[in-house]
Order: structure tokens, then C-alpha cells, then sequence
């Protein structure tokens, strides 16, 4: 089995893949298999989040891609900035996590949900797409050198921002 426990360096080129979804990305130690059917072990710092296009190192110096796997999903979609701002609110006092691009919010399919963005208005459809939500104000951002972004560092999140009830 492949032992994962950090990331690769920045520029280092990736000869295996791993597909995993975003509930997945969020665990710090995981049994996965590559994308070639080959068992690996992921012990990385408690709190990684794993994001597409992020690089680890396998203990025998292979280089491993995250890729972010296609999801089902739920997507509101405005032109109404502040149609949407106020959906991504209620969405985050709700504690879920939310992908945000200009005039859409991704989330995990959840009719309550989509049923409580409709009452505000909102066109709610579903979608099978790879997730990447917000990192939040909170998220702490690691020194492994590179983001979704590309500008050094990447967010350390969980799916929800905080529990009151003791959970995760």
C-alpha cells in the first residue's frame, strides 16, 4: 500500500491520480485507491483539506493528483447579486458549504434546502459537477506552497463551519 503523509513540492509533475469527493477531501486519514486500482493510505495534519489540482507525495516518491470527483448537487442561479447574497447567507447560518461563482451557489443536494431557496425566490436546479466550496473566514491556509487559486497556501476547512451540537 502507498503511504501519503504530505504534499509535493510546487512544480513536481504527478504520475498517479486520486479521484475523491469533497466529504472524502476533508479526512485526514483515509483508505483510497488510485485511479489505477492501487491501494493508498492518507495520513496528512488533522484538519487538511484536500483540494483538485493539489499534489501529494507518496512515501516511495511517486507524485498523486486530487482530483475533485463529479457530485450531485444542487445549484441556485441569479443575476440579482443581492438575491444571492442573501441565499449564501442563509445557507452559511445554516452551517453548509457553499460553492459560490458569480451569479451561482453550489451545495450538497439537500431538498430542504433547495426548497427554502425557492421561497426566496431563487431557481434551484440539480448538477453533477466536482464541489469546491469556500474555505471560509476562519480557514487557516498551510505553508505546502500552492492553493485552488495558485497563490500560495492552501485552505484548511471542514464541510461545516462549526457544529453546536458536539458532532464532527
Amino acid at each position: 500500500m502507498l503511504l501519503i503523509e504530505g504534499f509535493a513540492a510546487p512544480g513536481m509533475v504527478a504520475t498517479e491520480r486520486l479521484v475523491l469527493r469533497f466529504e472524502t477531501r476533508c479526512k485526514s486519514r483515509l483508505q483510497a485507491k488510485l485511479d489505477g486500482g492501487e491501494i493508498c493510505g492518507l495520513f496528512l495534519p488533522r484538519g487538511t483539506v484536500l483540494r483538485g489540482g493539489d499534489r501529494l507525495l507518496g512515501s516511495d516518491g511517486r507524485v498523486v493528483e486530487v482530483v475533485a470527483a463529479t457530485e450531485a448537487l444542487m445549484e441556485a442561479t441569479s443575476d440579482d447579486a443581492l438575491l444571492i447574497a442573501k441565499a449564501a447567507y442563509h445557507l452559511g447560518n445554516r452551517h453548509v458549504a457553499v460553492e459560490l461563482q458569480p451569479g451561482r451557489l453550489r451545495f450538497a443536494a439537500d431538498h430542504v434546502l433547495g426548497e427554502m431557496l425557492r421561497g426566496l425566490g431563487l431557481p434551484v436546479g440539480e448538477v453533477e459537477v466536482p464541489f469546491e466550496p469556500e474555505s471560509g473566514a476562519y480557514g487557516a491556509h498551510g505553508g505546502h506552497g500552492h492553493s485552488a487559486d495558485g497563490e500560495g497556501g492552501v485552505a484548511h476547512i471542514r464541510p461545516r463551519i462549526h457544529d453546536h451540537f458536539g458532532g464532527r
